[in-house]
């Protein structure tokens, strides 16, 4: 599905974005949602729409612009939202918060607390798409109404055998390349391609452990693939562009012109997303 899109406040220029399509459940309306990244942590935004999290990449040729009916966008770049399990962004939050130590397993938590993060408040937004996610790799305790959740390092693991299985089996049906390689290689690929949405320690480690694999070979393919694309979350830039717009008026009062905008050509990191449209305005 093709949509023009300008979600996030302060944004007036639309945006062309290929996303699946909402179905009929809901009211489609998709909103922005700051979380942290599973596995480097920085702070990533995400598309919401009914109840599914989507994470956003763009690509954008040196030149390019969209005609939108009467209308011409300057930003000629082509946004992508794609879905995302919940379980890999919840992973690292729900480890947090079990507050494990040593052989422990941890404390039972409540949603409402697991899900109060710092200076990031739009988890809460999530919180039924978790309850009903999370369940498959926690132990939970119900005590009258309320719900307890603990994660589970045996869960988490069969999980991820699960999605090991998945990935290699549709990896052959979605190139050429991986139908002729060695099984040994396409498992390679596949833990690659995960580890990309998992920290190093405990959970790409325990999972290559189990499944006798160099967790060296994994993380080098995952940094061949990457140097191939650019593809990276969308980054929150709100603070970057308050920041430019404050740099913008300080050169002005001093006479000097503020900085030109670097073209910017093939795949890069979307976190420009919300900026480019007001940086002519600032």
């Amino acid at each position: 599905m093709v949509k023009s899109m300008s979600w996030c406040e302060g944004v007036e220029e639309p945006r062309v974005l290929v996303a699946p399509d909402p179905g009929s459940s809901g009211n489609g309306l998709g909103r922005m949602v700051l979380l942290r990244h599973p596995k480097s942590g920085n702070a990533t935004q995400y598309l919401f729409v009914n109840s599914v999290l989507q994470e956003l990449q763009w690509f954008k040729n040196s030149y390019g612009s969209w005609f939108l009916g009467d209308y011409v966008t300057e930003d000629g770049r082509l946004y992508l939202s794609t879905p995302i399990d919940p379980v890999f962004i919840m992973l690292p939050i729900f480890d947090e918060a079990r507050m494990k130590k040593g052989d422990e397993p941890g404390k039972f938590r409540q949603l409402d607390e697991i899900l109060f993060v710092d200076q990031f408040p739009d988890y809460h937004q999530l919180l039924l798409t978790v309850e009903n996610c999370m369940q498959v790799v926690c132990n939970v305790k119900e005590v009258g109404s309320s719900k307890f959740f603990r994660l589970d390092d045996s869960k988490v693991l069969r999980w991820l055998c699960y999605k090991v299985y998945q990935l290699k089996e549709t990896l052959p049906k979605l190139d050429k390349n991986y139908a002729v390689q060695g099984e040994k290689e396409t498992l390679l690929d596949a833990v690659s391609i995960l580890g990309e949405y998992l920290k190093d320690e405990p959970w790409l480690k325990l999972l290559c452990d189990h499944l006798k694999l160099n967790i060296l070979e994994v993380n080098g393919k995952a940094e061949t693939s990457a140097e191939g694309t650019n593809n990276s979350h969308l980054c929150n830039d709100l603070q970057e562009r308050s920041d430019e717009k404050k740099a913008s008026n300080v050169s002005a009062k001093r006479g000097r012109p503020s900085k030109k905008v670097k073209m910017e050509t093939e795949s890069h990191n979307i976190k420009d997303m919300f900026t480019r449209a007001t940086r002519k305005k600032s």
